[in-house]
């Protein structure tokens, strides 16, 4: 099995070229959405969260049963102080990798995929054999971000400022996806594949 990681900044397209891959039929795992569940069914990332941040990490409901983590409790301490967010990612993203393997593994395709924001930040590219970079131009990225997040230009650039480069990441990756509706998504899509089946790792 070849396991592939995809990533690329705010309004790069990355999902959206996540969503082509999955209608071709390859499996794709999301980090963020897969760090979202293990943050509030993982018994050890709620013991650990409960020791760093305290009680207020988790909303426990009686009456249903459920204990559901206290995202404002959580940004509020990611905020108060700049070592907060690798504490709790030094936390979380141990466990994401952990769950990428077992889910990879319960694959039967020859290709997986794996979509981070934050791949090369993270450490998540030494969990898989390539790594894809979507790129846009920066100024299609912030308009497309506007649109999506119907926020300001100046709050999408300043969520941008705090990401790697784009450049850098381009450096980084083994492919690059051009995104800026110019080039056709599907054929670089199908040739990188192609590629990466073809060498076999």
């Amino acid at each position: 099995m070849i396991k592939v990681g995809i990533t690329g900044g705010i309004g790069s397209g990355k999902s959206f070229v996540c969503k082509i891959i999955k209608d071709m039929g390859y499996p794709v795992y999301s980090c963020d959405d897969e760090a979202k569940r293990l943050m509030n069914e993982s018994r050890a990332i709620h013991e650990e969260l409960t020791k760093l941040i305290g009680t207020d990490a988790y909303i426990h409901d009686g009456t249903k049963g459920t204990v559901t983590l206290n995202k404002p409790a959580v940004a509020k301490f990611v905020f108060a102080n700049a070592s907060n967010a690798e504490q709790i990612n030094g936390i979380v993203h141990p466990a994401v990798k952990t769950d990428f393997g077992e889910w990879a593994k319960a694959q039967t395709s020859r290709i997986v995929f794996q979509e981070s924001a934050i791949l090369f930040e993270s450490g998540f590219n030494d969990t898989v054999d390539k790594t894809i970079e979507i790129y846009a131009p920066l100024d299609i990225r912030i308009e497309r971000a506007m649109k999506r997040d119907n926020a300001s230009k100046e709050q999408i650039t300043s969520r941008i400022a705090m990401q790697m480069d784009e450049e850098e990441k381009k450096l980084l990756a083994d492919f690059c996806i051009i995104n800026d509706g110019k080039d056709n998504l599907v054929s670089q899509i199908d040739a990188v594949i192609n590629t990466i089946l073809k060498s076999g790792r």
